[in-house]
């Protein structure tokens, strides 16, 4: 009975995003992607510093991504158990990325072929 109810519990938590909430992510993932094109092709890097321009393009990038997967794929419905195991998941395939992209240049600079 008990898994009948945190069934209907989590169901109810997915009924829960209203046309009006899903138009409020909509705006907002909007107003990011608007901001991000700013940094990335409006603002010359006389300005700010291309470096500077990267950082802030990645980090809207991630909040972009954090509301898609919050909102549209319903992770932020989830358990606490599940956030964390999907969140830990992509921190280690991209930290494995880095090792194997750094590695690899790493190789090809010290080799005398």
């Amino acid at each position: 009975m008990s898994s009948e109810h945190s069934n209907l519990e989590h169901a109810e938590q997915h009924e829960t995003m209203s046309k009006s909430q899903i138009w409020k992510v909509f705006f907002i993932l909007l107003g990011v992607t608007v901001v991000e094109f700013i940094f990335a092709l409006a603002i010359p890097d006389t300005i700010i510093p291309q470096f500077i321009k990267n950082f802030v393009y990645i980090i809207l990038t991630l909040v972009k991504a954090f509301y898609i997967v919050a909102f549209f794929m319903h992770l932020k419905f989830e358990k606490y158990t599940m956030i964390v195991g999907v969140t830990l998941s992509f921190i280690f395939i991209i930290y494995f990325i880095i090792l194997m992209l750094s590695e690899g240049n790493y190789l090809h600079q010290h080799m005398n072929v």
